[in-house]
Order: structure tokens, then sequence, then C-alpha cells
């Protein structure tokens, strides 16, 4: 995933890798979007402290999309839609920056 992310090769956003945010530490998080992405092996099945680190994360203002390691590497281009869509600005986006 962070040859994916890195170099801004992804809609120009810059991404960094292993972020400390509070407590946590996220997988990967573009600063200047505030977005997370968080990849996820089987042990974080119904994870009570991803629910808590999520809430933290979301009243930090921060958005966060997890996917399953397996999603990674079987769906590739899904998983890089996704995060594109997540980074396009909406006009609701817009008008909560304003």
């Amino acid at each position: 995933m962070w040859f994916l992310l890195r170099d801004r090769r992804l809609g120009r956003a810059k991404f960094r890798r292993q972020v400390p945010i509070g407590l946590y530490i996220a997988d990967f998080a573009s600063i200047q979007q505030r977005l997370v992405i968080e990849l996820d092996g089987g042990q974080h099945v119904e994870s009570a402290g991803d629910l808590k680190r999520g809430a933290f994360l979301a009243a930090e203002g921060w958005r966060v999309l997890r996917f399953w390691n397996n999603d990674v590497l079987s769906n590739r281009d899904g998983v890089l839609e996704e995060i594109q869509h997540a980074l396009t600005p909406t006009l609701s986006r817009k008008r909560e920056r304003e």
C-alpha cells in the first residue's frame, strides 16, 4: 500500500506512514486531507479497540478508511478507487471548511 500512496501518486495527496495521532499510530495518513487509512488483518474482526480508536479519530476531525489486508492484495483497484473518492472534494466538504 505504501508504494501506491507515497510520492503523491494518488490524487496528489501527501501521505505519511506510521503517523502518531494522540495515543494511536495510524498506518497511513494525509495530514492535509485529514484522512487515515488503516489496513487490518483478522485480529481486528469486531474489535472494541478499533471502535474506540475510530471514535477518537472522528472526534479529532479525521476520516478513517479501513481495508482488510486481503482486499488490498486481491482488489487493489477497488481499494484505490475508494481512497480516491475520499480524497475528491465534495460540495459538502467544501462548505464544512468555509
